[in-house]
């Protein structure tokens, strides 16, 4: 039997900008140690600190994801069973629960450059975490995958 595809999925890669800057540092480091030393320097230094960079960025994207089993968040999981209700959140409101009204017992699963985020009520009686915060560019999107996992359809 063929298993059902997620009814949601997303990666939060960085912004163009990031991987902009996750070659231009690195090739500008090259070019001052071939610049101090000999060109083949310069091309191994800059080569492997280009390549390191943008290993980094794809290291430090997170993937969303959710199915009937739950939501799974990087590497970690939360079953269905715990989600209470979400609540999709953009902009200032994020910004706040991100920051001033975090709850310090809370799960955040936050990259900066996503403005938008789902909270998500945590009903285990043997879990002190009160909620989840998980980054999304698709907070409505990722709050109704969230419900129907919940709802078990």
């Amino acid at each position: 039997m063929a298993q059902d595809p997620l009814p949601y999925r997303e990666r939060l890669w960085p912004p163009w900008w990031g991987w902009l800057l996750a070659v231009v540092w690195p090739a500008m480091l090259g070019i001052a140690y071939g610049y101090a030393t000999s060109a083949w320097v310069g091309w191994a230094v800059g080569g492997g600190a280009v390549a390191l960079a943008l290993f980094g960025l794809r290291e430090w994207s997170v993937s969303v994801q959710v199915d009937r089993e739950g939501l799974a968040a990087g590497r970690v999981r939360l079953p269905a069973a715990c989600i209470g209700p979400t609540e999709p959140l953009d902009g200032p409101a994020a910004s706040r629960l991100r920051g001033v009204d975090a709850d310090a017992r809370a799960h955040l699963v936050v990259r900066g450059w996503v403005p938008g985020g789902v909270r998500l009520e945590v009903v285990d009686p043997l879990d002190p975490t009160p909620y989840w915060f998980v980054s999304s560019r698709r907070p409505d999107a990722l709050s109704r995958a969230l419900e129907r996992a919940r709802s078990g359809r």
